[in-house]
Formats: structure tokens, sequence, C-alpha cells
């Protein structure tokens, strides 16, 4: 060959290699069908796992007797109208449900100016607050334990709304002065 041939011209007499056959990867094709398998499985697992503990927790709250010694969820406030006040301490509720009404039952122990606001944020104000005045019957007291026959400083009110707002029977106890105990029985008609 000349150095003025160029190489597109040159004849070396190589052929070209067959064009090369694939090599299957049995193992890698059977991992990659592994985890397209698995990782969806594993997610429906954890995922069945989750709702099945949160249906437990939702019936154990269904199945209790009583006040829960915990604040009302903020839905359940905003249902219920009953804006627990921040600071508030011990906070009990319970809740029941039927076809025609649902009831929060709330109990919680604050101060003047969160008694103020909680009234205030109700409907209603301290001024409506009738002393010795018990709004909550001892029929629906006694489902969570409460008993206003005892001889404390007790005054009461209620505030009124038609459906689907929700009405409250209010009960405020001065045992301990500068720090009201609040019972608010808040019912909602369907």
């Amino acid at each position: 060959m000349t150095e003025t041939e160029s190489p597109t011209m040159r004849d070396d007499h190589h052929t070209a290699l067959p064009p090369r056959a694939k090599q299957r990867r049995p193992l890698l094709t059977a991992l990659i069908v592994f985890l397209l398998i698995a990782i969806p499985a594993g997610y429906i697992v954890i995922s069945a796992e989750q709702s099945r503990d949160s249906g437990e927790g939702k019936e154990a709250e269904a199945a209790a007797t009583g006040l829960t010694n915990a604040f009302p969820s903020k839905v359940q406030q905003r249902i219920y109208n009953v804006p627990v006040p921040i600071g508030s301490t011990p906070v009990y509720y319970y809740e029941t449900n039927s076809w025609e009404t649902s009831s929060l039952f709330v109990q919680f122990r604050t101060n003047e100016w969160g008694l103020e606001h909680y009234l205030a944020a109700v409907g209603t104000s301290t001024a409506a607050l009738k002393k010795d005045h018990r709004t909550i019957p001892p029929t629906q007291a006694a489902k969570v334990g409460w008993d206003f026959s005892i001889d404390w400083p007790w005054a009461g009110t209620t505030t009124t709304s038609r459906g689907p707002h929700p009405s409250q029977r209010i009960m405020v106890s001065y045992d301990e002065p500068g720090h009201p105990v609040v019972y608010t029985v808040s019912t909602v008609t369907f």
C-alpha cells in the first residue's frame, strides 16, 4: 500500500467477525422478575398491617366505656365545636354515636383566660354562666362517671344550634380558685 492510497481502499483480506450471539443472563433476569413481584407485594403486606393496626385502635377506642385521657382530635374538636384551650390539663373525652345523634363529652382544667376564650369560641361567655345551674342531666353525666350532685361551686350554660351544628351543655366547677374544670357535652343531631 502506498502512501497515496486511502485507508478505505485498502484490501487486507480480513473478514468481519460474525455478530456476537446474545448471552442470556438467567440470574439477572430472575432477580429482576423477583424484585418486580416482591416490592409491590411487600408494600401490600405493610399497608394491610398498618390498616389492621389502625382498625384495632379505632375498635378499642369505640369499645371504651369511659373518658379517655387525651385531647380529642382536631376533627372532633371542629365537628363538635369544642376547641379545648392549649395548656389545659388534664383533658379527657368520650364520643358516642348513633343513627340520629352523636355526642362528645369533654372535661378539662384550665385557667380564667382559657375559660373565657373557650366560652367565646363556642358562642357564649362567662356572663352566661348561671351559678348552681346544672345543665348536664344526671343520666347523661353517668355515661362517663360525672357526678354534679357534689356540693361544689357549679355554674352552667347551654348553646343551641340547629343541625348539623352542635348544641352544648356546659358545666363549670370552681372547686379550685383560678383553675376551673369545664365539663361539656356537645351533641350533633342528624
